[in-house]
């Protein structure tokens, strides 16, 4: 599960670029209820996603040139710079240059080395990270497709010691499913997974390995609906997955991907 006692390498933030905040704001506030909460009028509209009181993401408007819509994870680290240049040395690109945020902490755009973007985040003073997550409306996993399961998960456990274990997908042996868990960590910390898949199965970023988030819903058909009436769209499901619940992959209207998950109830 996700947590909010944030170790290295584990998800700690999230956010969405936007080319219009106030209708990204829409459409999460009519799917998940969520309300959105700018951060004063020097943010240029960035602002938290909030689930009763409680933050469970952030969102902002593209500032990268090209980019597409979508969600950004950021991993927890102690020391944003060293991540970055390991990055670099690993053949994966540092997006931009590294940002202080003063008492907030420090931050760092990344590419890794299959394209999947991602961020991490070395915390201040003043930061404390997501306020509710593994539950109703808020992140419980995180997932990568990538064209290179191997090359993934070397990068990622040089740069964050993740732990992996492999299972075959239900109900096609033939596919390969890699559950994360942080490192030094039980298996209850487990946060995410990483599947390899065709680099022609991967349309929305020409080939490359992308993140996309879970989040959590009492009623993952509901939800499903309120995705459509609000103008996005469902590209998988709503299908139920054997011990791990009812899912469906959705787009918002701007095309950014997450998927919703009814877990399924725990045995015992």
């Amino acid at each position: 599960m996700i947590t909010t006692d944030f170790v290295n390498g584990s998800p700690c933030w999230l956010d969405l670029g936007a080319p219009d905040v106030e209708a990204a704001a829409s459409f999460y506030n009519g799917v998940f209820d969520w309300e959105y909460q700018s951060f004063g009028p020097d943010a240029e509209g960035y602002g938290a996603f909030r689930k009763d009181g409680s933050t469970v993401g952030a969102v902002g408007k593209l500032t990268e040139d090209g980019a597409r819509s979508a969600w950004m994870v950021y991993f927890r680290t102690d020391d944003a710079k060293a991540v970055a240049q390991q990055v670099e040395s690993a053949g994966g690109a540092l997006r931009g240059e590294l940002m202080d945020a003063g008492p907030w902490g420090t931050m760092a755009q990344l590419t890794d080395p299959q394209g999947g973007q991602f961020a991490v985040w070395q915390q201040g003073a003043e930061s404390s990270g997501l306020e509710r997550v593994d539950d109703t409306g808020s992140l419980g996993w995180i997932e990568l497709y990538t064209p290179d399961a191997g090359g993934a998960k070397d990068f990622y456990r040089g740069l964050f010691g993740w732990q992996y274990e492999d299972m075959p997908m239900p109900g096609d042996g033939s596919m390969t499913y890699t559950l994360i868990t942080p490192a030094g960590k039980e298996a209850e910390r487990m946060h995410g997974g990483l599947m390899q898949m065709p680099a022609d199965q991967l349309p929305q970023t020409g080939g490359k390995a992308y993140w996309h988030p879970v989040f959590g819903t009492d009623d993952c058909d509901a939800t499903v609906a309120r995705v459509r009436q609000h103008g996005g769209d469902l590209l998988m499901g709503p299908e139920d997955a054997e011990g791990v619940g009812r899912m469906a992959v959705c787009t918002d209207q701007n095309g950014a991907e997450f998927v919703v998950l009814k877990p399924a109830p725990m045995e015992g």
